[in-house]
């Protein structure tokens, strides 16, 4: 009964957030079906991926290595596949477990990462690992993010994005950002897309861009996001794992 009750809750959230983005994407007059949801579990037990998957949600993001490896493990041992999304800050020292389980590394942000990333890619997959750029919008490196033309060559957009794109174990997407709080939402996501434009001159298969959450979705359609990452607003406000 309780799964059949938190089945019923995440369905109603499901469809709300999708008809969230289907109005947003009206009125940028762009199609639904360019825009995937990508459902961030972080502090939610894996029962919660297997009953999203079981309502037709593909992607899932995570954004600790400990959380998501144990995770990944227990919804494929329950016979459900999605794609695995790692969208939080990644030390170098878990490259390698997250190569092993993740589809998509959505915060590469220097180019140490990047090493780290495709030697563990080119030792432990069997094809290249799809990598986003993640962007810090105001340069606060507290928040992590790849600067446009950085003083720091480590964190440089361009040179980052040029690394990858040569990588035997990487595969260059796209970019990914948060906007930060204090910025406003369109503000930011235009910076954004205006930085991807340039990407995609330079890399035309970096197509991918991550952008917009519970609170920005709307804002992120409107300047072009292909995937919005959804975790309150799907999920609720329940008790977490730990």
């Amino acid at each position: 009964m309780a799964d059949q009750a938190r089945r019923a809750r995440l369905a109603a959230s499901l469809d709300e957030v999708r008809e969230r983005i289907a109005r947003a994407c009206a009125a940028a007059g762009r199609d639904p079906g360019e825009v995937a949801l990508v459902a961030v579990t972080k502090t939610y037990p894996a029962s919660d991926v297997v009953l999203l998957a079981g309502l037709g949600v593909t992607d899932v993001g995570e954004n600790k290595d400990q959380e998501a490896a144990a995770k990944a493990a227990a919804v494929a041992e329950a016979g459900v596949s999605v794609r695995w999304h790692f969208v939080g800050q990644l030390q170098r020292n878990k490259a390698r477990s997250v190569a092993r389980y993740a589809d998509m590394v959505e915060s590469v942000d220097s180019l140490r990462l990047a090493s780290a990333l495709d030697a563990a890619a080119q030792k432990h997959r069997e094809t290249p690992l799809d990598v986003l750029i993640q962007v810090s919008i105001d340069g606060d490196p507290a928040r992590g993010g790849a600067v446009d033309s950085a003083e720091d060559a480590d964190r440089d957009l361009w040179r980052l994005a040029d690394t990858v794109a040569a990588a035997g174990g990487l595969r260059l997407r796209g970019l990914m950002a948060v906007a930060p709080k204090e910025w406003d939402p369109d503000r930011a996501f235009e910076l954004l897309a205006g930085l991807a434009a340039r990407l995609r001159d330079s890399h035309p298969g970096a197509t991918v861009l991550s952008a917009g959450m519970s609170g920005d979705l709307e804002q992120a359609v409107r300047h072009g996001a292909t995937h919005v990452r959804i975790g309150t607003s799907l999920l609720g406000m329940r008790n977490p794992l730990r």
